[in-house]
Protein backbone atom coordinates (compact mmCIF):
# COMPACT_ATOMS: atom_id res chain seq x y z
CA UNK A 1 0.00 0.00 0.00
CA UNK A 2 1.41 3.36 -0.91
CA UNK A 3 1.41 5.73 1.69
CA UNK A 4 -0.64 8.33 2.32
CA UNK A 5 -1.17 11.71 1.11
CA UNK A 6 -0.16 13.30 4.74
CA UNK A 7 2.41 10.74 5.31
CA UNK A 8 4.23 11.59 1.66
CA UNK A 9 4.52 14.98 2.56
CA UNK A 10 6.01 14.21 5.80
CA UNK A 11 8.84 11.58 4.66
CA UNK A 12 9.32 13.84 1.52
CA UNK A 13 10.61 16.97 4.11
CA UNK A 14 8.23 19.27 2.94
CA UNK A 15 7.00 20.03 6.87
CA UNK A 16 8.94 18.85 9.50
CA UNK A 17 6.48 17.66 12.38
CA UNK A 18 7.11 18.38 16.22
CA UNK A 19 8.08 16.56 19.21
CA UNK A 20 4.27 15.73 19.86
CA UNK A 21 3.29 15.10 16.01
CA UNK A 22 5.71 12.23 16.37
CA UNK A 23 4.40 10.70 19.56
CA UNK A 24 1.16 10.84 17.82
CA UNK A 25 2.37 9.35 14.78
CA UNK A 26 3.99 6.52 16.61
CA UNK A 27 0.71 6.09 18.43
CA UNK A 28 -1.40 5.53 15.59
CA UNK A 29 1.34 3.42 13.77
CA UNK A 30 1.08 1.16 16.97
CA UNK A 31 -2.83 1.15 17.40
CA UNK A 32 -2.73 0.27 13.67
CA UNK A 33 -0.52 -2.49 14.01
CA UNK A 34 -2.18 -4.00 17.16
CA UNK A 35 -5.59 -3.95 15.39
CA UNK A 36 -4.19 -5.67 12.68
CA UNK A 37 -2.62 -8.30 15.06
CA UNK A 38 -5.93 -8.71 16.58
CA UNK A 39 -8.13 -9.14 13.44
CA UNK A 40 -5.47 -11.80 12.02
CA UNK A 41 -5.31 -13.56 14.90
CA UNK A 42 -9.37 -13.59 15.07
CA UNK A 43 -9.28 -14.73 11.45
CA UNK A 44 -6.76 -17.85 12.23
CA UNK A 45 -9.91 -18.46 14.90
CA UNK A 46 -12.63 -18.36 13.13
CA UNK A 47 -11.89 -21.37 10.78
CA UNK A 48 -8.93 -23.44 9.62
CA UNK A 49 -6.23 -21.43 7.16
CA UNK A 50 -4.76 -23.27 4.26
CA UNK A 51 -0.99 -22.31 3.25
CA UNK A 52 -2.26 -19.92 0.57
CA UNK A 53 -4.01 -17.65 3.52
CA UNK A 54 -7.29 -18.45 1.93
CA UNK A 55 -10.40 -19.94 4.29
CA UNK A 56 -11.16 -23.42 4.28
CA UNK A 57 -13.26 -24.35 1.01
CA UNK A 58 -11.03 -21.76 -1.27
CA UNK A 59 -8.35 -21.49 -3.27
CA UNK A 60 -5.66 -18.82 -4.40
CA UNK A 61 -6.52 -17.13 -7.36
CA UNK A 62 -4.11 -15.40 -9.86
CA UNK A 63 -4.93 -12.13 -8.22
CA UNK A 64 -3.39 -12.97 -4.63
CA UNK A 65 -7.02 -13.51 -3.10
CA UNK A 66 -9.28 -16.76 -3.25
CA UNK A 67 -12.35 -17.94 -5.03
CA UNK A 68 -15.23 -19.53 -3.44
CA UNK A 69 -16.04 -23.28 -4.48
CA UNK A 70 -19.18 -24.20 -6.10
CA UNK A 71 -20.69 -21.05 -5.57
CA UNK A 72 -20.45 -20.43 -1.84
CA UNK A 73 -21.88 -24.18 -0.72
CA UNK A 74 -21.48 -25.05 1.65
CA UNK A 75 -18.90 -28.21 1.72
CA UNK A 76 -18.63 -30.85 4.49
CA UNK A 77 -20.92 -29.38 6.98
CA UNK A 78 -18.85 -25.94 6.94
CA UNK A 79 -21.32 -22.62 6.90
CA UNK A 80 -21.98 -20.89 3.93
CA UNK A 81 -20.70 -17.62 2.98
CA UNK A 82 -22.23 -15.44 1.12
CA UNK A 83 -20.17 -12.58 0.78
CA UNK A 84 -17.36 -10.57 2.06
CA UNK A 85 -17.43 -7.33 4.03
CA UNK A 86 -15.00 -4.48 4.75
CA UNK A 87 -13.25 -4.43 7.97
CA UNK A 88 -14.26 -0.65 8.57
CA UNK A 89 -17.70 -0.74 8.36
CA UNK A 90 -17.91 1.15 4.57
CA UNK A 91 -20.40 0.45 1.94
CA UNK A 92 -17.99 -2.20 0.59
CA UNK A 93 -18.34 -5.89 0.04
CA UNK A 94 -16.37 -8.56 -1.91
CA UNK A 95 -17.65 -11.88 -3.18
CA UNK A 96 -14.25 -13.23 -2.90
CA UNK A 97 -11.47 -12.88 0.18
CA UNK A 98 -9.91 -9.52 -0.08
CA UNK A 99 -7.83 -7.44 1.97
CA UNK A 100 -8.45 -3.06 2.45
CA UNK A 101 -5.95 -0.87 2.01
CA UNK A 102 -4.64 -1.03 5.43
CA UNK A 103 -4.08 -4.74 4.83
CA UNK A 104 -7.20 -6.02 6.89
CA UNK A 105 -8.83 -8.87 5.82
CA UNK A 106 -12.41 -8.58 4.67
CA UNK A 107 -14.97 -10.07 7.22
CA UNK A 108 -17.09 -12.84 5.89
CA UNK A 109 -20.75 -12.99 6.10
CA UNK A 110 -22.51 -16.37 6.53
CA UNK A 111 -25.96 -17.01 5.46
CA UNK A 112 -27.59 -17.97 8.78
CA UNK A 113 -26.13 -14.40 10.03
CA UNK A 114 -27.99 -12.91 6.94
CA UNK A 115 -31.35 -15.25 7.61
CA UNK A 116 -31.26 -13.08 11.28
CA UNK A 117 -30.64 -9.40 9.22
CA UNK A 118 -33.32 -8.64 8.30
CA UNK A 119 -34.49 -5.04 9.20
CA UNK A 120 -30.76 -4.70 9.97
CA UNK A 121 -29.70 -0.90 9.33
CA UNK A 122 -26.03 -0.11 8.79
CA UNK A 123 -24.84 3.43 9.84
CA UNK A 124 -21.79 4.98 8.76
CA UNK A 125 -19.82 6.85 11.50
CA UNK A 126 -20.25 10.35 9.47
CA UNK A 127 -24.01 9.70 9.80
CA UNK A 128 -24.02 8.62 13.09
CA UNK A 129 -22.21 12.16 14.51
CA UNK A 130 -25.09 13.97 12.00
CA UNK A 131 -27.81 12.34 13.65
CA UNK A 132 -26.55 12.23 17.07
CA UNK A 133 -26.81 8.76 17.76
CA UNK A 134 -25.92 7.72 21.40
CA UNK A 135 -26.40 4.30 22.97
CA UNK A 136 -26.69 3.35 26.43
CA UNK A 137 -25.95 -0.38 28.52
CA UNK A 138 -28.54 -2.49 29.49
CA UNK A 139 -28.52 -2.83 33.51
CA UNK A 140 -29.29 -4.43 36.48
CA UNK A 141 -30.36 -1.81 39.34
CA UNK A 142 -33.36 -0.15 41.50
CA UNK A 143 -36.37 1.55 39.66
CA UNK A 144 -37.95 4.72 40.60
CA UNK A 145 -40.89 3.45 40.09
CA UNK A 146 -42.65 6.22 42.13
CA UNK A 147 -46.03 7.46 39.92
CA UNK A 148 -46.07 11.04 39.95
CA UNK A 149 -49.51 12.82 39.01
CA UNK A 150 -50.90 16.42 38.98
CA UNK A 151 -53.54 17.51 41.24
CA UNK A 152 -55.23 19.97 42.63
CA UNK A 153 -57.33 20.85 46.04
CA UNK A 154 -60.61 20.80 46.36
CA UNK A 155 -63.55 21.55 48.81
CA UNK A 156 -64.17 18.20 50.20
CA UNK A 157 -68.19 18.06 48.67
CA UNK A 158 -69.49 16.06 51.90
CA UNK A 159 -69.00 19.13 53.93
CA UNK A 160 -70.89 21.71 52.22
CA UNK A 161 -73.75 23.40 53.21
CA UNK A 162 -75.83 25.67 51.87
CA UNK A 163 -78.75 28.51 53.09
CA UNK A 164 -81.73 28.77 51.57
CA UNK A 165 -85.29 29.45 53.30
CA UNK A 166 -88.23 28.00 52.15
CA UNK A 167 -90.49 30.72 52.45
CA UNK A 168 -89.95 34.23 50.57
CA UNK A 169 -89.55 37.10 52.37
CA UNK A 170 -87.53 40.39 53.04
CA UNK A 171 -83.98 40.13 54.44
CA UNK A 172 -84.33 42.61 57.60
CA UNK A 173 -81.11 42.37 59.33
CA UNK A 174 -77.51 40.56 58.07
CA UNK A 175 -75.19 39.19 60.86
CA UNK A 176 -72.76 37.87 58.84
CA UNK A 177 -72.07 40.14 55.77
CA UNK A 178 -68.38 39.02 54.47
CA UNK A 179 -67.25 35.68 52.40
CA UNK A 180 -64.63 34.29 54.30
CA UNK A 181 -65.85 34.73 57.79
CA UNK A 182 -65.86 31.43 60.20
CA UNK A 183 -69.33 30.83 61.47
CA UNK A 184 -70.19 28.24 64.25
CA UNK A 185 -73.27 25.47 63.69
CA UNK A 186 -76.38 27.75 65.63
CA UNK A 187 -74.98 30.90 65.17
CA UNK A 188 -77.33 33.47 63.37
CA UNK A 189 -76.83 34.73 60.07
CA UNK A 190 -79.44 36.76 59.30
CA UNK A 191 -83.06 37.92 60.33
CA UNK A 192 -85.97 37.95 57.71
CA UNK A 193 -89.62 39.23 57.87
CA UNK A 194 -92.38 36.97 55.82
CA UNK A 195 -95.78 37.47 55.14
CA UNK A 196 -96.57 33.71 54.84
CA UNK A 197 -95.03 33.06 57.86
CA UNK A 198 -97.46 35.56 59.55
CA UNK A 199 -100.56 34.46 57.86
CA UNK A 200 -99.94 30.47 59.11
CA UNK A 201 -99.26 31.73 62.69
CA UNK A 202 -102.79 34.14 62.40
CA UNK A 203 -104.56 30.30 61.08
CA UNK A 204 -102.50 28.40 64.01
CA UNK A 205 -103.96 31.22 66.86
CA UNK A 206 -107.54 30.94 65.10
CA UNK A 207 -107.77 27.61 65.25
CA UNK A 208 -106.23 27.20 68.75
CA UNK A 209 -109.09 29.45 70.25
CA UNK A 210 -111.77 27.74 68.25
CA UNK A 211 -110.89 24.25 69.95
CA UNK A 212 -110.66 25.78 73.73
CA UNK A 213 -113.93 27.75 72.90
CA UNK A 214 -117.25 25.65 75.35
CA UNK A 215 -119.62 27.36 73.08
CA UNK A 216 -118.78 25.73 69.77
CA UNK A 217 -120.40 22.68 69.08
CA UNK A 218 -119.07 19.49 68.90
CA UNK A 219 -118.61 19.63 64.90
CA UNK A 220 -116.91 23.18 65.00
CA UNK A 221 -114.12 22.19 67.91
CA UNK A 222 -113.49 19.18 65.61
CA UNK A 223 -112.85 21.06 62.18
CA UNK A 224 -110.81 24.00 64.70
CA UNK A 225 -108.53 20.65 65.61
CA UNK A 226 -108.16 19.56 62.07
CA UNK A 227 -107.33 23.60 61.26
CA UNK A 228 -105.03 23.81 63.82
CA UNK A 229 -103.19 20.26 62.60
CA UNK A 230 -103.06 21.71 59.28
CA UNK A 231 -101.63 25.02 59.91
CA UNK A 232 -98.86 23.44 62.41
CA UNK A 233 -97.96 20.95 59.08
CA UNK A 234 -97.39 24.19 56.94
CA UNK A 235 -95.19 25.65 59.35
CA UNK A 236 -93.40 22.49 59.91
CA UNK A 237 -92.49 22.22 55.95
CA UNK A 238 -91.41 25.55 56.18
CA UNK A 239 -88.75 24.30 58.79
CA UNK A 240 -89.54 27.68 61.02
CA UNK A 241 -88.91 26.34 64.73
CA UNK A 242 -90.74 27.38 67.44
CA UNK A 243 -93.22 29.93 68.20
CA UNK A 244 -94.60 31.10 64.57
CA UNK A 245 -94.02 34.88 63.81
CA UNK A 246 -93.61 36.99 60.96
CA UNK A 247 -90.04 37.39 61.78
CA UNK A 248 -87.63 34.76 61.78
CA UNK A 249 -83.45 34.32 62.36
CA UNK A 250 -81.72 31.91 60.36
CA UNK A 251 -78.73 29.63 61.62
CA UNK A 252 -75.48 28.25 60.72
CA UNK A 253 -76.31 24.47 59.93
CA UNK A 254 -72.76 23.64 60.50
CA UNK A 255 -69.50 24.73 61.40
CA UNK A 256 -67.15 26.23 58.22
CA UNK A 257 -66.43 29.52 56.35
CA UNK A 258 -68.95 31.47 54.16
CA UNK A 259 -67.95 30.81 50.56
CA UNK A 260 -70.47 32.37 48.98
CA UNK A 261 -72.92 35.06 50.09
CA UNK A 262 -75.46 35.97 48.17
CA UNK A 263 -77.79 37.63 50.81
CA UNK A 264 -77.99 41.46 50.96
CA UNK A 265 -79.49 43.44 53.78
CA UNK A 266 -83.14 44.94 52.88
CA UNK A 267 -83.33 42.33 49.60
CA UNK A 268 -85.78 40.23 49.17
CA UNK A 269 -85.92 36.61 48.45
CA UNK A 270 -87.84 33.85 47.12
CA UNK A 271 -88.51 30.68 48.41
CA UNK A 272 -85.47 27.91 47.88
CA UNK A 273 -83.18 30.88 47.11
CA UNK A 274 -79.57 29.80 48.54
CA UNK A 275 -78.48 32.94 50.29
CA UNK A 276 -75.23 31.13 51.71
CA UNK A 277 -72.73 28.44 51.11
CA UNK A 278 -70.39 27.44 54.06
CA UNK A 279 -67.91 24.59 53.84
CA UNK A 280 -66.15 23.09 56.68
CA UNK A 281 -62.11 23.63 55.22
CA UNK A 282 -60.68 20.96 58.25
CA UNK A 283 -60.45 18.06 55.69
CA UNK A 284 -59.70 19.07 52.18
CA UNK A 285 -59.67 17.03 48.95
CA UNK A 286 -57.00 16.33 46.16
CA UNK A 287 -57.98 15.20 42.99
CA UNK A 288 -55.35 13.76 40.93
CA UNK A 289 -55.51 12.46 37.41
CA UNK A 290 -53.87 9.78 36.61
CA UNK A 291 -53.64 7.74 33.01
CA UNK A 292 -54.78 5.36 31.67
CA UNK A 293 -51.75 2.93 31.60
CA UNK A 294 -51.11 3.60 35.45
CA UNK A 295 -54.67 2.97 36.76
CA UNK A 296 -53.25 -0.97 37.58
CA UNK A 297 -50.99 0.47 39.85
CA UNK A 298 -53.17 2.47 42.07
CA UNK A 299 -55.46 0.72 44.54
CA UNK A 300 -57.88 2.62 47.22
CA UNK A 301 -56.43 2.85 50.26
CA UNK A 302 -52.43 3.17 48.75
CA UNK A 303 -50.54 6.09 50.70
CA UNK A 304 -49.48 9.01 49.01
CA UNK A 305 -47.27 12.20 49.25
CA UNK A 306 -48.69 15.44 48.84
CA UNK A 307 -46.44 18.83 47.82
CA UNK A 308 -48.02 22.09 46.72
CA UNK A 309 -46.03 25.38 45.94
CA UNK A 310 -47.08 27.04 48.78
CA UNK A 311 -45.42 25.15 51.54
CA UNK A 312 -42.23 24.16 49.33
CA UNK A 313 -40.06 21.40 51.33
CA UNK A 314 -42.60 20.00 52.85
CA UNK A 315 -44.56 16.46 52.17
CA UNK A 316 -47.94 15.78 53.62
CA UNK A 317 -49.60 11.82 53.74
CA UNK A 318 -52.49 11.23 52.57
CA UNK A 319 -54.25 7.99 51.64
CA UNK A 320 -56.39 6.96 48.15
CA UNK A 321 -60.02 7.61 49.62
CA UNK A 322 -61.47 6.63 46.12
CA UNK A 323 -60.93 6.43 42.36
CA UNK A 324 -63.31 7.55 40.37
CA UNK A 325 -65.14 4.82 37.68
CA UNK A 326 -64.87 7.09 34.38
CA UNK A 327 -62.25 8.21 32.25
CA UNK A 328 -61.25 11.52 30.66
CA UNK A 329 -61.88 10.48 26.31
CA UNK A 330 -59.24 13.56 25.86
CA UNK A 331 -56.64 12.96 28.93
CA UNK A 332 -57.26 9.74 28.88
CA UNK A 333 -56.71 9.55 32.08
CA UNK A 334 -58.77 9.14 35.77
CA UNK A 335 -59.41 11.11 38.58
CA UNK A 336 -58.01 9.85 41.98
CA UNK A 337 -59.18 10.95 45.55
CA UNK A 338 -56.54 11.75 48.24
CA UNK A 339 -58.39 12.76 51.97
CA UNK A 340 -56.16 15.21 53.45
CA UNK A 341 -56.21 16.93 56.97
CA UNK A 342 -56.17 20.52 56.89
CA UNK A 343 -57.27 21.91 60.57
CA UNK A 344 -54.48 24.59 59.65
CA UNK A 345 -55.98 26.00 57.13
CA UNK A 346 -52.71 26.30 54.86
CA UNK A 347 -54.41 24.09 51.96
CA UNK A 348 -56.70 26.34 50.21
CA UNK A 349 -59.06 25.25 47.47
CA UNK A 350 -57.82 25.64 44.11
CA UNK A 351 -53.91 25.23 44.38
CA UNK A 352 -52.07 23.07 42.29
CA UNK A 353 -50.22 20.21 43.88
CA UNK A 354 -47.95 17.01 43.02
CA UNK A 355 -49.02 13.67 44.07
CA UNK A 356 -46.49 10.83 44.61
CA UNK A 357 -48.28 7.58 44.25
CA UNK A 358 -47.27 3.62 44.05
CA UNK A 359 -44.11 3.64 45.42
CA UNK A 360 -42.36 0.70 43.55
CA UNK A 361 -40.57 -2.32 45.54
CA UNK A 362 -37.11 -1.70 46.31
CA UNK A 363 -35.90 -4.56 44.28
CA UNK A 364 -33.05 -5.01 41.65
CA UNK A 365 -34.51 -5.81 38.01
CA UNK A 366 -33.31 -5.24 34.10
CA UNK A 367 -33.39 -1.47 33.13
CA UNK A 368 -33.25 -0.04 30.34
CA UNK A 369 -33.57 3.47 29.26
CA UNK A 370 -36.87 5.11 28.51
CA UNK A 371 -35.96 6.87 26.02
CA UNK A 372 -34.60 4.08 24.37
CA UNK A 373 -38.75 2.30 23.90
CA UNK A 374 -39.69 2.90 20.78
CA UNK A 375 -43.99 2.37 20.86
CA UNK A 376 -46.29 2.81 18.17
CA UNK A 377 -49.47 1.36 20.07
CA UNK A 378 -49.10 -2.33 18.13
CA UNK A 379 -45.46 -3.47 18.88
CA UNK A 380 -42.63 -2.24 22.11
CA UNK A 381 -39.29 -2.46 20.39
CA UNK A 382 -35.91 -1.25 21.13
CA UNK A 383 -32.72 -0.73 18.95
CA UNK A 384 -29.54 -3.12 19.43
CA UNK A 385 -25.89 -1.42 18.46
CA UNK A 386 -24.59 -4.57 16.89
CA UNK A 387 -20.88 -2.82 16.29
CA UNK A 388 -19.43 -1.74 13.77
CA UNK A 389 -22.35 1.11 12.75
CA UNK A 390 -24.93 -1.83 12.66
CA UNK A 391 -28.51 -1.60 14.33
CA UNK A 392 -31.40 -4.09 14.99
CA UNK A 393 -35.30 -3.69 16.16
CA UNK A 394 -35.54 -6.00 18.80
CA UNK A 395 -38.93 -6.76 20.67
CA UNK A 396 -39.52 -6.29 24.05
CA UNK A 397 -41.38 -6.90 26.80
CA UNK A 398 -41.86 -4.04 29.30
CA UNK A 399 -42.96 -4.43 33.14
CA UNK A 400 -43.51 -0.94 35.21
CA UNK A 401 -42.28 2.24 34.41
CA UNK A 402 -39.90 4.79 36.23
CA UNK A 403 -39.51 8.42 35.81
CA UNK A 404 -36.08 7.82 33.46
CA UNK A 405 -36.02 4.15 32.89
CA UNK A 406 -38.30 1.21 32.15
CA UNK A 407 -37.84 -2.57 33.87
CA UNK A 408 -37.40 -4.92 30.58
CA UNK A 409 -39.05 -8.23 31.49
CA UNK A 410 -37.57 -10.28 27.90
CA UNK A 411 -36.11 -9.38 24.51
CA UNK A 412 -32.83 -7.77 26.04
CA UNK A 413 -29.70 -9.04 28.14
CA UNK A 414 -27.82 -7.43 30.62
CA UNK A 415 -25.03 -6.11 28.97
CA UNK A 416 -26.63 -5.11 25.34
CA UNK A 417 -26.53 -2.14 24.07
CA UNK A 418 -29.58 0.21 22.96
CA UNK A 419 -29.89 3.21 20.84
CA UNK A 420 -31.45 6.14 23.35
CA UNK A 421 -31.57 9.33 20.62
CA UNK A 422 -31.97 9.17 17.18
CA UNK A 423 -33.62 5.48 17.24
CA UNK A 424 -36.79 6.54 15.43
CA UNK A 425 -35.42 8.26 12.44
CA UNK A 426 -33.08 4.45 12.54
CA UNK A 427 -36.17 2.33 13.37
CA UNK A 428 -38.27 3.97 10.09
CA UNK A 429 -35.59 2.96 8.23
CA UNK A 430 -35.38 -0.99 9.61
CA UNK A 431 -38.81 -0.96 8.66
CA UNK A 432 -39.05 0.19 5.27
CA UNK A 433 -35.54 -2.38 4.66
CA UNK A 434 -37.29 -5.07 6.10
CA UNK A 435 -40.20 -4.33 3.95
CA UNK A 436 -38.55 -4.77 0.66
CA UNK A 437 -36.93 -7.98 2.17
CA UNK A 438 -39.95 -9.24 2.83
CA UNK A 439 -40.25 -8.86 -1.48
CA UNK A 440 -37.29 -10.28 -2.30
CA UNK A 441 -33.43 -9.09 -2.15
CA UNK A 442 -33.16 -5.81 -0.93
CA UNK A 443 -32.02 -3.25 -4.05
CA UNK A 444 -29.21 -1.06 -3.43
CA UNK A 445 -30.14 2.58 -2.52
CA UNK A 446 -29.67 5.02 -5.01
CA UNK A 447 -27.98 8.46 -3.82
CA UNK A 448 -27.90 11.61 -5.43
CA UNK A 449 -24.35 11.80 -7.58
CA UNK A 450 -22.50 14.78 -8.55
CA UNK A 451 -18.94 15.30 -10.77
CA UNK A 452 -17.16 18.19 -10.27
CA UNK A 453 -13.52 19.07 -10.87
CA UNK A 454 -11.42 20.43 -8.03
CA UNK A 455 -7.83 19.75 -6.34
CA UNK A 456 -6.51 16.96 -3.80
CA UNK A 457 -5.79 18.83 -0.55
CA UNK A 458 -5.08 15.99 1.92
CA UNK A 459 -6.18 12.69 3.16
CA UNK A 460 -7.15 11.89 6.80
CA UNK A 461 -8.81 9.02 8.81
CA UNK A 462 -11.96 8.30 6.93
CA UNK A 463 -12.03 11.06 4.70
CA UNK A 464 -10.36 13.62 2.37
CA UNK A 465 -10.16 17.61 1.86
CA UNK A 466 -10.92 18.43 -1.93
CA UNK A 467 -10.92 21.66 -3.61
CA UNK A 468 -13.85 21.86 -6.03
CA UNK A 469 -15.55 24.39 -8.85
CA UNK A 470 -18.76 25.50 -8.06
CA UNK A 471 -21.54 22.84 -8.07
CA UNK A 472 -25.08 24.66 -9.50
CA UNK A 473 -27.22 21.56 -8.96
CA UNK A 474 -25.90 22.23 -4.90
CA UNK A 475 -26.11 26.08 -4.68
CA UNK A 476 -22.23 25.30 -4.05
CA UNK A 477 -19.91 27.70 -4.58
CA UNK A 478 -16.09 26.77 -5.35
CA UNK A 479 -14.57 26.25 -1.76
CA UNK A 480 -12.61 23.67 0.06
CA UNK A 481 -14.55 21.13 2.25
CA UNK A 482 -14.06 17.72 3.38
CA UNK A 483 -15.78 14.80 2.24
CA UNK A 484 -16.02 11.53 3.00
CA UNK A 485 -14.19 8.33 1.30
CA UNK A 486 -15.88 5.23 -0.16
CA UNK A 487 -12.84 3.30 -0.31
CA UNK A 488 -9.25 4.52 1.06
CA UNK A 489 -7.88 3.41 -2.22
CA UNK A 490 -9.00 6.40 -4.07
CA UNK A 491 -6.70 8.32 -2.88
CA UNK A 492 -3.27 5.98 -3.29
CA UNK A 493 -0.73 7.98 -4.65
CA UNK A 494 -2.00 11.68 -5.02
CA UNK A 495 0.14 14.47 -3.85
CA UNK A 496 -1.63 17.83 -2.14
CA UNK A 497 -2.38 20.08 -5.30
CA UNK A 498 -3.30 17.49 -7.64
CA UNK A 499 -5.75 18.57 -10.17
CA UNK A 500 -8.37 15.62 -10.14
CA UNK A 501 -11.84 15.04 -11.71
CA UNK A 502 -14.46 13.34 -8.47
CA UNK A 503 -17.70 12.19 -8.36
CA UNK A 504 -19.94 11.66 -4.99
CA UNK A 505 -22.83 11.15 -3.47
CA UNK A 506 -25.30 13.05 -1.26
CA UNK A 507 -26.24 10.25 1.13
CA UNK A 508 -28.00 12.55 3.72
CA UNK A 509 -27.89 15.85 5.78
CA UNK A 510 -24.20 16.57 5.47
CA UNK A 511 -23.21 13.28 4.36
CA UNK A 512 -21.05 13.60 0.84
CA UNK A 513 -19.15 9.97 -0.23
CA UNK A 514 -16.23 10.28 -2.67
CA UNK A 515 -17.35 7.00 -5.11
CA UNK A 516 -14.66 8.19 -7.77
CA UNK A 517 -10.99 10.10 -7.75
CA UNK A 518 -9.18 10.83 -11.42
CA UNK A 519 -6.05 12.27 -11.92
CA UNK A 520 -6.31 15.22 -14.36
CA UNK A 521 -3.35 15.39 -16.34
CA UNK A 522 -1.66 18.16 -18.13
CA UNK A 523 -2.95 20.34 -15.16
CA UNK A 524 -1.59 22.86 -12.97
CA UNK A 525 -2.58 22.65 -9.28
CA UNK A 526 -4.23 26.25 -9.41
CA UNK A 527 -7.17 24.97 -11.69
Amino acid sequence: MKPAAGQSAVEAGEAKPGRGALRVLALLTLVAAVGGAGYWAGSRAAGPVHGSGAPAGTEAGSSGGAAVTNAGAPAGGERQILYYRNPMGLPDTSPVPKKDSMGMDYIPVYADEANDDAGTVRVSPARMQTLGVRTATVARGTLDAVLRASGRVEIDERAQVVVAPRFEGWIERLHVSAVGDVVRRGQPLLTAWSPALQSAGEEVRIAERLVTDSTADPEARAAAVRLAEAARARLASLQVAGQAAPRQTLHAPADGIVLERMATQGARFTAGEALFRIADLSRVWVIADVFERDLGRVQVGDRVAVSVDALPGQRLEGRIGYVYPTLDAGTRSTPVRIELDNRTGQLRPGMFATVDLAPGAARERLLLPASALIEDGERQVVLRALGEGRFQPQPVRIGERGREQVEVLDGVAEGDRVVVSANFLIDSESQLRAALAGMGDVPPQDYPSHDTRGVFEEAFDGGVSLSHDAIPALGWPEMTMDFSLAEPALVEGLAPGTPIRFSFEDRGPGEYVVTRIERVEGEHAGH
